[in-house]
Parts: C-alpha cells; sequence; structure tokens
C-alpha cells in the first residue's frame, strides 16, 4: 500500500491567461505602431514635403555680354528650425542674343566651384581639372555629366532663375 497523496488537478485557467497574453499583446503592437509611425513620418516627411519654386532676380541685361558667363551669387533665405538661415549660390549667367541661361557653378565630379576662365574661354574646376564650354558641356577632364542648367524667365530687363 502505498501512501501517496491524490495528484492535485492543476488544470490552467486557460481564458483568463489567453485574455491577459492578449491583452499585453495589444499594448506592445500599440506600442510599436506609434513608435512606427513617429520615427517613419520624421524620417520620411522632409522627402515627401512639396518643394516651393523660388524666383530670384540674378541681373540686369545690360550687365551682360554676349557669349560671357558672369558669375552671380543668389542669395537663398530658408527656415531652419526657429531661425532664418541664408544660403549663397553661385550661377552663372550666360547671354547669347535675346536668350539668358543659367548654369550652375558646382562641378559635377566632386561638387567643387568652378570658375570662368576668360583667357581660354571656358569653365574650369580648380579641384581636379575639369573643363566645361561656355553651354556647360564637359570638354576634358574626370566630370561626369555637364553643368546643371537652372531655369530662367525674363521680367522686364531682368533676368530671374529659379531655385
Amino acid at each position: 500500500m502505498s501512501d501517496s497523496p491524490a495528484p492535485l488537478s492543476q488544470a490552467p485557467n486557460t481564458p483568463r491567461r489567453t485574455f491577459l497574453v492578449r491583452i499585453i499583446q495589444g499594448v506592445h503592437a500599440t506600442i510599436g505602431a506609434t513608435l512606427a509611425f513617429i520615427l517613419g513620418n520624421a524620417v520620411l516627411s522632409p522627402s515627401l514635403a512639396k518643394r516651393k519654386s523660388l524666383w530670384l532676380s540674378a541681373a540686369d541685361t545690360a550687365a551682360l555680354n554676349d557669349g560671357e558667363p558672369v558669375a552671380v551669387t543668389l542669395r537663398v533665405a530658408r527656415q531652419d528650425g526657429a531661425t532664418e538661415v541664408v544660403d549663397r549660390r553661385v550661377v552663372f549667367l550666360v547671354k547669347n542674343g535675346d536668350q539668358v541661361r543659367a548654369l550652375d557653378s558646382t562641378c559635377t565630379h566632386l561638387g567643387c566651384r568652378t570658375r570662368y576662365n576668360a583667357e581660354a574661354r571656358n569653365i574650369e574646376c580648380p579641384c581636379h581639372g575639369g573643363i566645361y564650354d561656355l553651354q556647360g558641356n564637359v570638354v576634358a577632364g574626370p566630370p561626369p555629366h555637364p553643368l546643371a542648367e537652372l531655369p530662367t524667365r525674363m521680367d522686364g530687363s531682368r533676368v530671374m532663375v529659379q531655385v
């Protein structure tokens, strides 16, 4: 005769335990969704925001000579938090008859600022020897693409450049 005690009934209370597990999972899912929304919005919002086109007055057509690039510094004001930051962007204005083109002065190789060489009649990058013609096309050196052309329009005798 063995006097071992009878096994106790250890039937788990599954409905209550399942309910508590589901509540905890729901809280975790809510926290995860909230974090994903906040972080996703912070990462994607700047790239999806509509950028305003800004037309800036660059020069008077009387100050431009035919076929000779003139470097013009444009001041672009933008909000950066609570302060206003002024960025400077240099463009070359090239007049051909009644048409005026605006070429970005940033070299397409590594982003150096280019300069106009009046003797050679070309635009040069001093960093790695890139050479562009007066239309912004690559003539020599390592730049992979021509200089970027910015939209222009005439407002009376003023040349307006879109940045």
